[in-house]
Formats: C-alpha cells, structure tokens, sequence
C-alpha cells in the first residue's frame, strides 16, 4: 500500500518533469508513493506522452480546469502523507523515510517534515534551530512562526515538504471561498464560469469569489491562510538535510522571475528540441555537486544523452 500521494504540477516541461520524477524516485522508494501529475497540456504533447510511458505508475491528469481538476485528485488521496511537486525541482539526496514517520509520530508540533532545509539554507539567517534525535539520527526544528526569512515564514509550499494529508486537506479545503452562494454560482466548472471563459474574464472572477486557478495561487493562498490562521497550526517545521531544489531557469508564468528566463538555449524550445534528440537532466551531476539553498540556477542544470 502506498504511504504517500505526491501531486505534482507541470507545464510545457517534459524534460525537466522526467528529471523530478527520475531523481525523486533514485533517493526515495518508488514503491512508497503514488504520483499524481496536474498537465496543463500545451505544447510538447508527443513528448509528454513518450515521458509518461517510461513512468507507467504515474497518474496523469490532463487540465481542463484547475480547481476542479486539483480538488478531484485531493478528495481521491487517502494515504497518510501528501507531497507537492513543481516540475523544475530536482532531487539530489534523501532522508530514511522510516525517520520521517517517526518524527511525525513523535511530535506533534509537527507542520511537515521539510526536505528543502539545511543547515547552509538557514543557519545564515540567523534562524533559531533546535536540534533532537530521531531514530538515532540527528533532526531539527523551527518554528515557522517565529522564523526570520521569507523562506522560513512560508510553510505551506509546492517543492518538497511532506504533510500530514490531513492537515493538508484541513488548510486547503479552510482557504477557499466556502460562501454557499459562491461554491454554486462561481464553481470552476458552473455554467457562468465556464462563459465568462470564452470572454477572458475567469480567472478574475474566480480570485475575486475565493478559488485559486493555479499551482501559484494554490501555493500562495494557502501559505497566507496559514500565516494569517498560525495559532491554529502545528508550529513547528522538522528537517534533517537539503535535499531538493528548484533549478530555476526558464519561465512558463508571469508571477515567477528567475534570472535566465531569457537564455534563448534554455527556452521551453530549446530545451523540448534537446528532449527529442535524447538528452536529460543529469541528476547524477546534482547528487555529486549538490546545491546549497532552495532554488539554483543554471549551475545546476546539466545534461547528458540518455
């Protein structure tokens, strides 16, 4: 049986989608986890559907509409942890999953156990870290609460914290618009919503009533449900080590900047013309270099022919 659903969110990125999935299961058991994968299907569709042969466990979901399509895959997951996932971060090392039950099992204070902190992420910042001991290994703690950077202070993110689901599912179902005249009138997939698509006006509607319609806003509204709503949570975030990062080097939004989304030889383009000539992510050339903060760059982005 698996122990974790991880969601994880794509667009117009299928060679950088295969080095999450490739390099999430090379440091984590594959047998533990079902995945989800939220496609907004845009461009790329032969090579999305080659990618998603080599990884037949996945669950692929095509966007039709986004709160819907989310909410349809939340309400089916009933393991015991819940995992986001964005497509531009890759994995480099692990933590014993054995030690991350137990540190769920053992504290409740417990927010989620973070595979994106270290100690090079946070001891910089001045961050107060307590130390424990889990399983004979050493983990730590902050409270996000009390933390100093943005970094610290968002505890609700897509990249690489495990949730327990059902405070997952608390938080989100909690920070969408639950006025009953709302749900039925501005309803992703009402009759009125779907009209107000075909005159571009959606999107404005649906954040004015309290939806979220992407992996952005579902991000940022809960983290900022959870902020505004912190002495109902658990208060503390538990890590062992980095182990994840978002190589940031091109653009499919307009909300997220990196600095280069402008390289003309990692384009969406480029890269996808790269895809079909048989290069990959070089996920091995991370877990020897392994990156020292939450997002990396270029630096970090090798490929090599499959």
């Amino acid at each position: 049986m698996k122990t974790i659903s991880n969601i994880v969110f794509t667009k117009n990125r299928p060679l950088q989608l295969e080095g999450y999935l490739a390099s999430l299961y090379k440091h984590f058991p594959a047998d533990l986890i079902q995945t989800f994968v939220l496609w907004k299907q845009q461009l790329f569709t032969e090579q999305y559907q080659q990618l998603f042969e080599h990884f037949p466990s996945c669950t692929v979901i095509k966007e039709d509409d986004f709160s819907s399509d989310f909410f349809n895959i939340l309400n089916q997951t009933n393991t015991k942890y819940i995992l986001f996932g964005i497509d531009d971060v890759v994995y480099f090392d692990s933590v014993p999953f054995e030690i991350i039950e137990q540190t769920f099992d053992r504290f409740d204070d417990i927010f989620g156990f973070s595979l994106r902190f270290g100690g090079n992420v946070l001891t910089n910042g001045g961050e107060k870290i307590t130390e424990t001991d889990v399983g004979g290994q050493k983990i730590y703690k902050i409270n996000w609460q009390q933390g100093r950077s943005k970094t610290t202070r968002y505890p609700f993110e897509l990249c690489a914290t495990v949730y327990r689901t059902e405070l997952a599912k608390e938080i989100i179902n909690s920070s969408r618009s639950n006025n009953p005249l709302a749900v039925t009138l501005f309803s992703p997939n009402s009759v009125l919503i779907k009209g107000l698509k075909k005159i571009g006006l959606a999107r404005k509607v649906l954040k004015r009533f309290g939806f979220f319609y992407s992996p952005n806003k579902l991000e940022s509204w809960n983290c900022r449900w959870c902020q505004e709503n912190a002495d109902k949570l658990p208060g503390c975030i538990y890590f062992q080590k980095l182990c994840a990062s978002a190589a940031q080097v091109n653009l499919v939004n307009t909300t997220t900047r990196n600095k280069d989304e402008y390289d003309e030889s990692l384009t969406v383009e480029a890269l996808n013309d790269k895809y079909k000539k048989g290069y990959i992510l070089n996920i091995d050339f991370n877990g020897r270099n392994k990156p020292i903060s939450t997002h990396c760059g270029d630096d970090f982005f090798q490929l090599i022919k499959r």
